[in-house]
Parts: C-alpha cells; structure tokens; sequence
C-alpha cells in the first residue's frame, strides 16, 4: 500500500485538505508481539476546525457548536490504533475524522409536522370501546337474581 487511497469526502465536493491535516503517530497497545514495542502504529489525526478555509462557512459553524465538548482551541482529533500497521491506522482516522465532520455539518432535520388522525378512524375507535364495554358488561352476573 503506497499513498493514502485519495480525498477524504465530507459531503458532496467538499473534502478533508490534506494540507491541513496534521498527524502525529506513538506506540500503541494492543496487539503486534514483539514489533509493537518498536513501530509507531497509533495515529492521532489534528484538524484545525476554527481556522480552515475548506469548509463552508454554515458548515464551519454548525460544527463547532456541534462539537464544542470535543475541541481543544478549535482544533478536533482523532484517534485510530486498531490495526498493526501504521497505513491502515491513518485510513481508519482520516475516515473517521470525515464522517465525524460530515455528522456535524449537516444541516438540521426539518421539523416534523403533526398530522391529524382522521375523523373515521376516531369514530370506529369509539364505536369499538363501546362495544367491548358493552360485551364486558354483559358477563357481570348483576341481573341474575
């Protein structure tokens, strides 16, 4: 595996700068015998959320308020060590950090508009209940006497 497999794609034809992206990469646990004391395979993906210019800026806002608990000074990371190699790590981040981004950039759903039950379907419910009253009471042994 030579090169990372292409734009990351946000949504539509926005996607993740490869200039703007800043990686950084540690020991990580986990498996890997004895070569995971020496390699470097955890990845930590850092994107300067508040300073990009590659988002629009309805996006750019939307996000920041979706994700204030995560950012530290405007800046939102990613973590990926689940896989022994190094590339597959910094796949998994950059992929997370597009979906994390395109989660927090869409737009609001729309608001849902109640609807009215019809005036049939109310009446046959009433008309129902009566009837199951009525049946109940019929098996009370009142009259009986």
């Amino acid at each position: 595996m030579d090169g990372m497999s292409g734009p990351y794609v946000i949504r539509g034809s926005v996607s993740l700068p490869e200039a703007e992206l800043m990686w950084r990469f540690s020991r990580s646990s986990g498996p890997g015998g004895q070569h995971v004391n020496t390699s470097d395979s955890q990845v930590e993906l850092r994107f300067d959320l508040a300073r990009t210019e590659a988002l629009p800026e309805v996006w750019k806002q939307r996000a920041l308020e979706r994700l204030a608990g995560r950012l530290v000074d405007g800046v939102v990371s990613v973590r990926a060590s689940e896989h022994r190699s190094q590339w597959r790590n910094r796949e998994t981040a950059a992929v997370r950090l597009a979906a994390l981004l395109a989660e927090a950039s869409a737009p609001p759903p729309k608001p849902r508009r109640p609807t009215r039950i019809p005036r049939g379907i109310n009446e046959r419910r009433l008309r129902e209940k009566k009837q199951r009253s009525e049946t109940k009471r019929g098996r009370s042994p009142r009259d009986w006497s």
